[in-house]
Protein backbone atom coordinates (compact mmCIF):
# COMPACT_ATOMS: atom_id res chain seq x y z
CA UNK A 1 0.00 0.00 0.00
CA UNK A 2 1.06 3.46 -0.83
CA UNK A 3 1.25 6.04 2.08
CA UNK A 4 3.44 8.68 0.78
CA UNK A 5 0.45 11.51 -0.26
CA UNK A 6 -1.78 10.94 2.98
CA UNK A 7 -2.02 12.81 6.05
CA UNK A 8 -1.26 10.75 9.54
CA UNK A 9 -4.31 10.73 10.34
CA UNK A 10 -5.55 9.33 7.12
CA UNK A 11 -2.74 6.46 7.19
CA UNK A 12 -3.37 5.67 11.08
CA UNK A 13 -7.09 4.98 9.84
CA UNK A 14 -6.36 2.73 6.61
CA UNK A 15 -4.01 0.83 9.06
CA UNK A 16 -6.66 0.49 11.89
CA UNK A 17 -8.81 -1.23 8.98
CA UNK A 18 -6.18 -3.72 7.64
CA UNK A 19 -4.45 -4.14 11.31
CA UNK A 20 -6.67 -7.00 12.00
CA UNK A 21 -6.55 -8.90 8.63
CA UNK A 22 -2.85 -8.37 8.90
CA UNK A 23 -0.82 -11.49 10.54
CA UNK A 24 2.63 -9.95 10.05
CA UNK A 25 4.17 -13.63 10.45
CA UNK A 26 7.42 -15.67 8.60
CA UNK A 27 7.85 -17.57 11.53
CA UNK A 28 5.37 -18.74 13.46
CA UNK A 29 5.80 -16.78 16.69
CA UNK A 30 3.98 -14.06 16.40
CA UNK A 31 2.47 -12.16 19.70
CA UNK A 32 -0.78 -9.97 20.05
CA UNK A 33 0.63 -6.53 20.19
CA UNK A 34 -2.56 -4.96 21.06
CA UNK A 35 -2.11 -6.83 24.33
CA UNK A 36 1.14 -5.15 24.91
CA UNK A 37 0.38 -1.98 23.92
CA UNK A 38 -3.36 -1.66 25.49
CA UNK A 39 -5.82 -1.60 22.04
CA UNK A 40 -6.00 -1.24 18.99
CA UNK A 41 -5.21 2.22 18.03
CA UNK A 42 -2.01 1.72 19.63
CA UNK A 43 -1.24 -1.18 17.84
CA UNK A 44 -2.30 0.33 14.27
CA UNK A 45 -0.06 3.38 15.28
CA UNK A 46 3.13 1.11 15.86
CA UNK A 47 2.38 -0.68 12.74
CA UNK A 48 1.90 2.58 10.69
CA UNK A 49 5.19 3.93 11.98
CA UNK A 50 6.78 0.98 11.07
CA UNK A 51 5.57 0.45 8.10
CA UNK A 52 5.86 4.10 6.67
CA UNK A 53 9.59 4.26 7.83
CA UNK A 54 10.38 1.14 6.55
CA UNK A 55 10.36 3.11 3.27
CA UNK A 56 12.77 5.05 4.01
CA UNK A 57 15.33 1.36 3.30
CA UNK A 58 12.79 0.46 0.31
CA UNK A 59 11.39 3.11 -1.82
CA UNK A 60 13.81 5.56 -0.89
CA UNK A 61 16.93 2.96 -1.22
CA UNK A 62 19.86 4.32 -3.53
CA UNK A 63 18.91 1.93 -6.96
CA UNK A 64 21.91 0.82 -7.91
CA UNK A 65 22.86 -0.45 -4.02
CA UNK A 66 20.06 -1.49 -2.50
CA UNK A 67 21.90 0.01 0.09
CA UNK A 68 20.53 3.22 2.63
CA UNK A 69 21.22 6.99 1.56
CA UNK A 70 23.08 8.67 4.26
CA UNK A 71 20.05 11.33 4.34
CA UNK A 72 17.01 12.34 2.49
CA UNK A 73 15.90 15.74 2.15
CA UNK A 74 12.11 16.00 0.98
CA UNK A 75 13.19 19.69 0.22
CA UNK A 76 15.84 18.39 -2.45
CA UNK A 77 18.24 20.53 -1.49
CA UNK A 78 21.75 18.81 -0.63
CA UNK A 79 24.46 21.22 0.22
CA UNK A 80 27.25 18.73 -0.04
CA UNK A 81 25.31 17.12 -2.95
CA UNK A 82 25.47 14.19 -0.99
CA UNK A 83 22.19 12.55 -2.49
CA UNK A 84 23.48 9.37 -3.42
CA UNK A 85 26.28 8.78 -0.49
CA UNK A 86 25.20 5.28 1.16
CA UNK A 87 26.09 4.63 4.63
CA UNK A 88 27.41 1.60 5.79
CA UNK A 89 25.91 1.42 9.43
CA UNK A 90 22.56 3.09 8.22
CA UNK A 91 22.48 0.44 5.74
CA UNK A 92 23.37 -2.46 8.38
CA UNK A 93 20.17 -0.76 10.43
CA UNK A 94 18.57 -0.55 6.75
CA UNK A 95 19.42 -4.32 5.97
CA UNK A 96 17.62 -5.17 9.15
CA UNK A 97 14.41 -2.95 8.63
CA UNK A 98 14.07 -5.46 5.25
CA UNK A 99 13.71 -8.46 7.36
CA UNK A 100 11.22 -6.49 8.96
CA UNK A 101 9.27 -5.52 6.27
CA UNK A 102 9.35 -9.52 5.33
CA UNK A 103 7.90 -10.41 8.90
CA UNK A 104 5.12 -7.77 8.46
CA UNK A 105 4.38 -8.69 4.79
CA UNK A 106 5.10 -5.06 4.00
CA UNK A 107 7.08 -6.72 1.09
CA UNK A 108 7.01 -9.83 -0.29
CA UNK A 109 9.83 -12.97 1.07
CA UNK A 110 10.68 -13.19 -2.81
CA UNK A 111 10.87 -9.34 -3.49
CA UNK A 112 12.91 -9.25 -0.33
CA UNK A 113 15.16 -11.90 -1.16
CA UNK A 114 15.86 -9.77 -4.45
CA UNK A 115 16.81 -6.59 -2.75
CA UNK A 116 19.27 -8.37 -0.35
CA UNK A 117 20.88 -10.46 -3.72
CA UNK A 118 21.00 -6.96 -5.19
CA UNK A 119 23.09 -4.62 -1.75
CA UNK A 120 24.92 -7.83 -0.78
CA UNK A 121 26.37 -7.90 -4.51
CA UNK A 122 27.43 -4.54 -3.88
CA UNK A 123 28.87 -5.04 -0.51
CA UNK A 124 30.87 -7.96 -2.09
CA UNK A 125 32.08 -5.57 -4.44
CA UNK A 126 33.31 -2.32 -3.47
CA UNK A 127 36.56 -1.77 -2.03
CA UNK A 128 36.72 -2.58 1.63
CA UNK A 129 40.31 -2.58 3.85
CA UNK A 130 40.95 -5.43 5.99
CA UNK A 131 37.61 -6.98 5.12
CA UNK A 132 35.91 -3.88 6.91
CA UNK A 133 33.58 -1.15 4.98
CA UNK A 134 34.23 2.38 4.67
CA UNK A 135 31.75 4.55 6.41
CA UNK A 136 30.21 5.78 2.88
CA UNK A 137 30.51 5.25 -0.50
CA UNK A 138 29.00 6.83 -3.60
CA UNK A 139 26.04 4.32 -4.41
CA UNK A 140 26.46 5.17 -8.16
CA UNK A 141 30.12 4.23 -8.54
CA UNK A 142 30.89 2.31 -5.50
CA UNK A 143 33.80 4.35 -4.85
CA UNK A 144 34.72 4.99 -1.24
CA UNK A 145 34.31 8.42 -0.02
CA UNK A 146 36.39 10.37 2.67
CA UNK A 147 34.24 10.80 5.96
CA UNK A 148 37.31 12.72 6.70
CA UNK A 149 40.72 14.21 5.82
CA UNK A 150 42.33 11.22 7.82
CA UNK A 151 39.02 8.94 8.04
CA UNK A 152 39.17 7.58 4.18
CA UNK A 153 39.27 4.21 4.69
CA UNK A 154 37.68 1.30 6.95
CA UNK A 155 35.74 1.94 9.89
CA UNK A 156 35.27 -0.71 12.11
CA UNK A 157 32.04 0.40 13.87
CA UNK A 158 30.09 0.95 10.82
CA UNK A 159 31.35 -2.70 9.65
CA UNK A 160 30.32 -3.76 13.30
CA UNK A 161 26.64 -2.02 12.45
CA UNK A 162 26.81 -3.96 9.02
CA UNK A 163 28.24 -7.37 10.24
CA UNK A 164 25.18 -7.45 12.75
CA UNK A 165 22.66 -7.40 9.93
CA UNK A 166 25.14 -9.88 8.14
CA UNK A 167 24.51 -12.48 11.01
CA UNK A 168 20.50 -11.48 11.07
CA UNK A 169 20.00 -12.21 7.43
CA UNK A 170 22.37 -15.37 7.34
CA UNK A 171 19.92 -16.94 10.13
CA UNK A 172 16.56 -15.91 8.33
CA UNK A 173 17.73 -17.64 5.21
CA UNK A 174 19.49 -20.34 6.16
CA UNK A 175 17.30 -22.94 6.29
CA UNK A 176 15.25 -21.55 3.05
CA UNK A 177 14.88 -22.39 -0.51
CA UNK A 178 17.87 -23.02 -2.92
CA UNK A 179 18.19 -19.24 -3.75
CA UNK A 180 17.85 -18.24 -0.35
CA UNK A 181 20.37 -20.52 0.97
CA UNK A 182 22.95 -18.55 -2.08
CA UNK A 183 22.04 -15.35 0.23
CA UNK A 184 22.62 -16.86 3.38
CA UNK A 185 26.06 -18.23 2.18
CA UNK A 186 27.01 -14.61 0.78
CA UNK A 187 26.08 -12.88 4.02
CA UNK A 188 28.43 -15.80 5.86
CA UNK A 189 30.73 -14.71 3.57
CA UNK A 190 31.14 -11.22 4.17
CA UNK A 191 31.23 -11.97 7.59
CA UNK A 192 33.49 -13.96 7.96
CA UNK A 193 35.78 -11.66 5.72
CA UNK A 194 35.87 -8.50 8.37
CA UNK A 195 39.37 -8.82 9.84
CA UNK A 196 38.84 -7.34 13.35
CA UNK A 197 42.35 -8.65 14.97
CA UNK A 198 44.00 -6.57 12.23
CA UNK A 199 41.88 -3.67 13.88
CA UNK A 200 43.74 -3.91 17.45
CA UNK A 201 47.35 -2.27 15.79
CA UNK A 202 48.85 -4.95 17.75
CA UNK A 203 47.32 -3.85 21.32
CA UNK A 204 44.56 -5.12 23.62
CA UNK A 205 42.02 -2.64 22.02
CA UNK A 206 40.54 -2.12 19.05
CA UNK A 207 40.78 1.08 16.50
CA UNK A 208 38.04 2.60 15.25
CA UNK A 209 39.75 3.49 11.65
CA UNK A 210 42.53 2.34 9.42
CA UNK A 211 43.34 3.71 6.00
CA UNK A 212 45.71 2.66 3.64
CA UNK A 213 47.12 6.37 2.37
CA UNK A 214 46.99 7.51 6.52
CA UNK A 215 47.63 3.95 8.11
CA UNK A 216 46.26 4.66 11.95
CA UNK A 217 46.12 8.47 11.96
CA UNK A 218 42.98 8.74 13.17
CA UNK A 219 44.45 7.23 15.82
CA UNK A 220 40.90 6.66 17.71
CA UNK A 221 40.75 3.93 20.43
CA UNK A 222 37.08 2.53 20.76
CA UNK A 223 36.26 2.35 24.72
CA UNK A 224 33.37 1.99 26.46
CA UNK A 225 30.33 3.19 27.28
CA UNK A 226 29.12 4.51 24.11
CA UNK A 227 27.82 3.07 20.81
CA UNK A 228 30.51 1.04 19.96
CA UNK A 229 29.81 -2.45 22.22
CA UNK A 230 29.00 -4.10 19.01
CA UNK A 231 32.22 -3.86 17.89
CA UNK A 232 33.95 -5.76 20.59
CA UNK A 233 30.95 -8.42 20.40
CA UNK A 234 31.51 -9.29 16.74
CA UNK A 235 35.18 -8.93 16.85
CA UNK A 236 35.08 -11.44 19.65
CA UNK A 237 31.94 -13.79 17.91
CA UNK A 238 34.54 -14.15 15.05
CA UNK A 239 34.84 -17.63 13.74
CA UNK A 240 37.60 -16.61 11.58
CA UNK A 241 39.57 -12.78 12.81
CA UNK A 242 38.49 -13.34 16.24
CA UNK A 243 40.09 -10.68 18.83
CA UNK A 244 41.09 -12.41 22.58
CA UNK A 245 38.72 -11.66 25.52
CA UNK A 246 41.29 -9.66 26.71
CA UNK A 247 40.68 -7.08 24.40
CA UNK A 248 37.52 -6.38 25.43
CA UNK A 249 38.76 -6.58 29.26
CA UNK A 250 41.15 -4.50 28.60
CA UNK A 251 39.90 -1.95 25.82
CA UNK A 252 36.39 -1.76 25.87
CA UNK A 253 35.88 -2.18 30.12
CA UNK A 254 39.06 -0.51 30.75
CA UNK A 255 39.95 -3.23 33.40
CA UNK A 256 37.04 -2.54 35.19
CA UNK A 257 36.65 1.46 35.10
CA UNK A 258 33.91 1.75 32.86
CA UNK A 259 31.99 0.70 35.96
CA UNK A 260 30.60 3.64 37.73
CA UNK A 261 28.12 4.84 40.34
CA UNK A 262 27.39 7.82 39.41
CA UNK A 263 23.82 8.96 39.63
CA UNK A 264 21.57 11.30 37.48
CA UNK A 265 18.54 12.18 39.01
CA UNK A 266 18.84 9.67 41.09
CA UNK A 267 19.01 6.82 38.63
CA UNK A 268 22.25 4.66 38.65
CA UNK A 269 24.21 5.39 34.78
CA UNK A 270 25.65 1.79 36.17
CA UNK A 271 28.07 2.55 33.32
CA UNK A 272 30.83 5.24 32.53
CA UNK A 273 29.29 7.45 29.21
CA UNK A 274 31.73 8.39 27.26
CA UNK A 275 30.83 12.10 28.22
CA UNK A 276 31.71 14.94 30.54
CA UNK A 277 31.89 13.68 34.44
CA UNK A 278 28.34 13.44 35.70
CA UNK A 279 26.54 13.00 32.26
CA UNK A 280 24.94 10.42 29.88
CA UNK A 281 25.74 10.57 26.17
CA UNK A 282 22.91 10.46 23.78
CA UNK A 283 20.74 7.97 23.49
CA UNK A 284 21.56 6.49 20.35
CA UNK A 285 24.05 4.46 22.67
CA UNK A 286 21.10 2.85 24.12
CA UNK A 287 20.30 1.52 20.61
CA UNK A 288 23.08 0.69 18.01
CA UNK A 289 24.56 -2.14 19.61
CA UNK A 290 21.41 -3.37 20.81
CA UNK A 291 19.60 -3.79 17.66
CA UNK A 292 20.77 -7.20 17.45
CA UNK A 293 22.45 -7.85 21.09
CA UNK A 294 18.92 -8.46 22.99
CA UNK A 295 19.86 -6.88 26.62
CA UNK A 296 17.39 -8.06 28.48
CA UNK A 297 19.26 -10.39 31.29
CA UNK A 298 22.40 -9.88 29.50
CA UNK A 299 25.25 -9.38 32.42
CA UNK A 300 29.20 -9.71 32.70
CA UNK A 301 31.01 -8.63 35.25
CA UNK A 302 30.60 -5.00 34.94
CA UNK A 303 26.80 -4.24 34.14
CA UNK A 304 23.71 -5.37 34.15
CA UNK A 305 22.96 -4.15 29.96
CA UNK A 306 19.32 -4.18 30.59
CA UNK A 307 19.44 -1.66 33.82
CA UNK A 308 22.40 0.50 31.34
CA UNK A 309 19.59 0.94 28.66
CA UNK A 310 16.91 1.18 30.44
CA UNK A 311 18.04 3.57 33.07
CA UNK A 312 19.42 5.95 30.05
CA UNK A 313 16.03 6.07 28.40
CA UNK A 314 14.87 6.35 32.09
CA UNK A 315 16.97 9.60 32.74
CA UNK A 316 15.93 11.28 29.58
CA UNK A 317 12.16 11.04 30.79
CA UNK A 318 13.45 12.21 34.25
CA UNK A 319 15.14 15.36 32.49
CA UNK A 320 12.15 16.47 30.23
CA UNK A 321 9.96 16.12 32.76
CA UNK A 322 12.08 18.64 35.13
CA UNK A 323 12.87 20.74 31.81
CA UNK A 324 15.12 22.99 33.39
CA UNK A 325 14.93 25.48 30.48
CA UNK A 326 11.18 25.38 30.37
CA UNK A 327 10.88 24.31 26.45
CA UNK A 328 7.73 24.22 24.67
CA UNK A 329 6.18 20.20 24.31
CA UNK A 330 7.93 18.32 26.80
CA UNK A 331 7.36 16.08 29.56
CA UNK A 332 6.94 12.01 29.61
CA UNK A 333 3.59 12.30 27.98
CA UNK A 334 4.56 14.68 25.68
CA UNK A 335 7.80 15.12 23.85
CA UNK A 336 11.25 13.68 24.94
CA UNK A 337 14.35 11.33 23.91
CA UNK A 338 17.30 13.22 22.61
CA UNK A 339 20.28 11.96 20.36
CA UNK A 340 22.48 12.64 17.50
CA UNK A 341 19.90 13.90 14.61
CA UNK A 342 19.72 17.57 13.01
CA UNK A 343 19.40 20.38 15.36
CA UNK A 344 18.70 24.14 14.74
CA UNK A 345 22.61 24.93 14.05
CA UNK A 346 23.43 21.84 11.75
CA UNK A 347 23.69 18.60 13.82
CA UNK A 348 23.97 18.10 17.11
CA UNK A 349 24.63 15.09 19.75
CA UNK A 350 21.96 16.39 22.17
CA UNK A 351 21.32 14.57 25.50
CA UNK A 352 20.25 16.08 28.65
CA UNK A 353 23.27 18.05 29.02
CA UNK A 354 23.18 19.33 25.54
CA UNK A 355 20.09 20.71 24.71
CA UNK A 356 20.39 24.41 23.73
CA UNK A 357 17.21 25.11 21.77
CA UNK A 358 14.75 22.52 22.33
CA UNK A 359 15.17 20.06 19.74
CA UNK A 360 13.81 16.43 20.24
CA UNK A 361 14.59 13.93 17.84
CA UNK A 362 11.66 10.96 17.30
CA UNK A 363 14.18 8.28 16.73
CA UNK A 364 15.43 8.92 20.50
CA UNK A 365 12.17 7.99 21.86
CA UNK A 366 10.88 5.55 19.42
CA UNK A 367 13.82 3.04 19.64
CA UNK A 368 13.26 3.16 23.06
CA UNK A 369 10.01 1.46 22.62
CA UNK A 370 11.54 -2.06 24.42
CA UNK A 371 12.78 0.11 27.60
CA UNK A 372 10.08 2.46 28.00
CA UNK A 373 6.36 1.07 26.08
CA UNK A 374 4.33 3.34 27.87
CA UNK A 375 6.11 6.59 27.78
CA UNK A 376 7.28 6.04 23.84
CA UNK A 377 3.91 5.19 23.02
CA UNK A 378 2.67 8.03 24.80
CA UNK A 379 5.51 10.41 22.78
CA UNK A 380 3.99 8.80 19.59
CA UNK A 381 0.57 9.75 19.98
CA UNK A 382 1.33 13.36 21.04
CA UNK A 383 3.01 13.62 17.82
CA UNK A 384 0.44 12.52 15.77
CA UNK A 385 -2.82 14.33 18.27
CA UNK A 386 -0.51 17.26 18.76
CA UNK A 387 2.15 18.48 15.86
CA UNK A 388 0.24 15.89 13.33
CA UNK A 389 1.74 16.23 9.33
CA UNK A 390 3.94 19.00 10.77
CA UNK A 391 6.63 15.90 11.73
CA UNK A 392 5.00 13.63 9.43
CA UNK A 393 6.22 12.63 5.61
CA UNK A 394 6.96 10.16 3.01
CA UNK A 395 9.46 7.74 5.39
CA UNK A 396 7.36 8.36 8.95
CA UNK A 397 8.54 10.95 11.38
CA UNK A 398 11.56 13.75 10.44
CA UNK A 399 14.57 13.51 12.00
CA UNK A 400 14.12 16.08 14.49
CA UNK A 401 11.68 18.99 15.65
CA UNK A 402 11.63 22.05 17.87
CA UNK A 403 8.22 23.71 19.22
CA UNK A 404 9.92 26.11 21.10
CA UNK A 405 11.67 27.12 17.59
CA UNK A 406 8.84 26.32 15.67
CA UNK A 407 11.21 24.50 13.38
CA UNK A 408 10.55 20.82 11.50
CA UNK A 409 12.46 20.50 8.78
CA UNK A 410 11.79 17.82 6.19
CA UNK A 411 14.67 15.38 6.22
CA UNK A 412 15.61 12.39 7.24
CA UNK A 413 19.12 10.47 8.63
CA UNK A 414 19.13 6.08 7.89
CA UNK A 415 20.61 5.82 11.09
CA UNK A 416 17.85 7.50 12.93
CA UNK A 417 15.06 5.81 10.57
CA UNK A 418 16.46 2.42 10.79
CA UNK A 419 16.58 1.81 14.39
CA UNK A 420 12.88 2.64 14.36
CA UNK A 421 11.71 -0.50 12.56
CA UNK A 422 13.99 -2.56 13.97
CA UNK A 423 13.34 -1.71 17.76
CA UNK A 424 9.22 -1.64 17.55
CA UNK A 425 9.54 -5.31 15.81
CA UNK A 426 11.69 -6.21 18.75
CA UNK A 427 9.54 -4.93 21.52
CA UNK A 428 6.12 -6.30 19.84
CA UNK A 429 8.10 -10.15 19.47
CA UNK A 430 11.73 -9.89 19.44
CA UNK A 431 12.07 -10.86 15.85
CA UNK A 432 15.73 -9.12 15.00
CA UNK A 433 17.21 -10.14 18.71
CA UNK A 434 16.09 -13.65 18.03
CA UNK A 435 17.72 -13.93 14.77
CA UNK A 436 21.15 -12.51 15.93
CA UNK A 437 21.07 -14.55 19.54
CA UNK A 438 20.42 -17.84 18.01
CA UNK A 439 23.78 -17.32 15.76
CA UNK A 440 26.11 -20.22 17.07
CA UNK A 441 29.32 -17.58 16.50
CA UNK A 442 27.61 -15.04 18.32
CA UNK A 443 27.01 -17.25 21.00
CA UNK A 444 30.91 -18.75 21.62
CA UNK A 445 31.92 -14.97 21.37
CA UNK A 446 29.56 -14.18 24.22
CA UNK A 447 30.44 -17.16 26.30
CA UNK A 448 33.95 -16.40 25.47
CA UNK A 449 33.98 -12.80 27.18
CA UNK A 450 31.69 -14.09 30.00
CA UNK A 451 28.54 -13.20 29.00
CA UNK A 452 25.38 -14.50 30.52
CA UNK A 453 21.83 -14.07 29.14
CA UNK A 454 18.45 -16.19 28.83
CA UNK A 455 19.37 -16.64 25.21
CA UNK A 456 22.66 -18.49 25.47
CA UNK A 457 22.67 -21.92 25.55
CA UNK A 458 24.15 -24.15 27.78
Amino acid sequence: MKLTSLTLSAVIGLSFISCSQHSGNNNGQTQDTTQQVGNVASDSLLTTVQQQTFQYFWDGAEPNSGLARERIHIDGEYPKNDQNVVTIGGSGFGLMAILVGIHNEFISREEGLAHFQKSLSFLDKIERFQGAWSHWYFGDTGKAKAFSTNDDGGDIVETAFMAEALICIREFYKDGSAEEKKVAAQADELWKGINWDFYRNGKDLLYWHWSPKHGWGMNHAIQGFDECMIAYIMAASSPTHAIPASTYHKGWARDGAIRSDVKKYGIPTVVKHNAKEGEVGPLFWAHYSFLGLNPRGLVDQYANYEDVVTNHTKINIAYANENPNKFKGYGADKGWGWTASYSTNGYNAHHPDNDPTGVISPTAALSSMPYSPKESLSFMHYLKDSIGDKVWGKYGFYDAYSETENWYPQRYLAIDQGPIVVMIQNYKDGFIWNLFMQAPDVQAGLKKLGFKSPELNN
